[in-house]
């Protein structure tokens, strides 16, 4: 099987990343998941009564998965390895936020994904647009993107282990 040679995590939204890690972590060691073999699954669920989707309550299976999968299939084929999608870097957009919580003055210890999560709500990505540092369009996603990581790591996993550098 060959591997990707670029992050191409960087091209999948939250949802599919955190949808493509519960499946490659529930499978069988010598089973290989594929970029195919999760559309199936999409594709399954959306189709069927299909048991696992209780178990997957947080995550929005919709036909947009369906269409972001097969955006991602026409670009690098059934055979890619779905481990290849999934995000453990923080997007750059929320690598500027992130960075801007550990630039803080006034913080005395490393702030963790929770933190993170909390100085966005309490208006910190608002105040980051108005300084020219986000477009407004980057906004839309950075919390969903934080409650991903937070989903996969905790709330107290330090939160520069996850800036991307570009």
């Amino acid at each position: 099987m060959i591997r990707n040679p670029i992050d191409v995590s960087t091209r999948v939204s939250p949802n599919l990343s955190a949808l493509i890690e519960n499946r490659v972590n529930r499978a069988e060691p010598e089973q290989l998941i594929t970029l195919a073999t999760i559309h199936d699954f999409v594709t399954g669920v959306l189709t069927h009564e299909f048991t696992e989707t209780e178990q997957l309550h947080h995550f929005d299976i919709n036909e947009s998965l369906l269409d972001e999968l097969d955006a991602l299939i026409e670009e690098y084929g059934e055979t890619a390895l779905a481990i290849d999608f999934v995000q453990e870097m923080a997007s750059e957009p929320l690598s500027r936020v992130i960075d801007a919580v550990i630039n803080d003055k006034d913080r005395a210890y490393p702030p963790t994904l929770g933190i993170v999560r909390d100085a966005m709500v309490s208006g910190l990505a608002a105040s980051l647009i108005g300084d020219g540092v986000l477009d407004e369009d980057e906004d839309d996603f950075l919390l969903a993107e934080i409650e991903a990581l937070i989903d996969r790591h905790g709330k107290d996993a330090l939160a520069e282990e996850f800036i991307r550098y570009e």
